[in-house]
């Protein structure tokens, strides 16, 4: 399952192709305040790495997630001419994120199980097996609480009196990342005990 969980989530390099053009754009906005600036270096950025992808001819999945991130949010804030606009859609997108892995788990179809069984090649397979559906909880609940934490945290900012774009933007950069990083450990950590039971049989 750590295998399976990594390759889904895109190892160490996904991770890294995914944030680099963020960083680059939410940084460069919270210096100059120049959406459009911000706007070139994020998009410059993610064509770099998704040049490479290409000419090693591997999946750049993880770059175009992060490039249509920067879209929305440069969207966002162009059509408002509020700089601090530009933040509320990764807001909203978090929210929504934490929503639906919540409803899952209280359902008993952990995400987590999805993204597994999107590498097994069987989406539903790991539901017949409890012990499976339970770890699956647990790791889902451990991959939306950076989701939280940031709708918790950067949505009272972004409703708050005056110009707040640059709080927003050291915001995005500490709790993006990093966030997800302690995230991903946890889960690996989880898995590593190796004391969670294993059941063959039917879920309830």
């Amino acid at each position: 399952m750590r295998a399976q969980l990594s390759k889904a989530l895109g190892g160490v390099r996904g991770m890294i192709e995914a944030a680099v053009p963020v960083i680059g754009f939410t940084g460069t906005f919270v210096v100059t305040e120049d959406v459009q600036l911000a706007v070139t270096v994020g998009i410059g950025a993610a064509v770099m790495l998704l040049g490479v992808r290409l000419v090693q001819r591997s999946s750049p999945q993880f770059v175009l997630n992060s490039l249509v991130g920067i879209t929305v949010a440069a969207i966002f804030a162009l059509r408002s001419g509020d700089a601090e606009d530009a933040f509320l859609p990764g807001i909203l997108l978090n929210a929504g994120y934490a929503a639906a892995m919540i409803f899952s788990i209280a359902v008993r179809w952990p995400l987590v199980g999805f993204v597994i069984g999107s590498v097994t090649g069987d989406p539903t397979a790991w539901r017949r097996d409890p012990g499976i559906v339970k770890l699956c909880s647990r790791l889902t609940w451990l991959l939306l609480t950076p989701c939280v934490a940031r709708v918790v945290v950067q949505y009272p900012i972004y409703v708050a009196d005056g110009d707040q774009s640059a709080l927003l933007g050291v915001a995005k950069i500490v709790m993006g990342w990093p966030l997800q990083v302690a995230a991903l450990a946890a889960m690996v950590w989880l898995l590593a005990r190796g004391r969670t039971p294993i059941e063959r049989g039917k879920a309830a």
